[in-house]
């Protein structure tokens, strides 16, 4: 007569997920005002990249 090893049942772990960065909101980049002229007059915005997580999006 054969005995059957009892069958343990693996789990899988959930998926971790990593917190958004708050200044960029998990994109990576943040807006930088351009500004112009001698009186510094701002002009539009521009894509920077995010100090806070280096373009990464993930707060670390």
């Amino acid at each position: 007569m054969t005995t059957k090893k009892p069958t343990t049942q693996r789990t899988k772990a959930a998926p971790v997920e990593e917190p958004k960065c708050e200044p960029c909101g998990g994109t990576g980049n943040v807006p930088v005002t351009v500004r112009v002229g001698r009186k510094r007059r701002p002009v539009g915005t521009q894509d920077g990249l995010c100090l806070n997580c280096f373009g990464t999006g993930t707060a670390a």
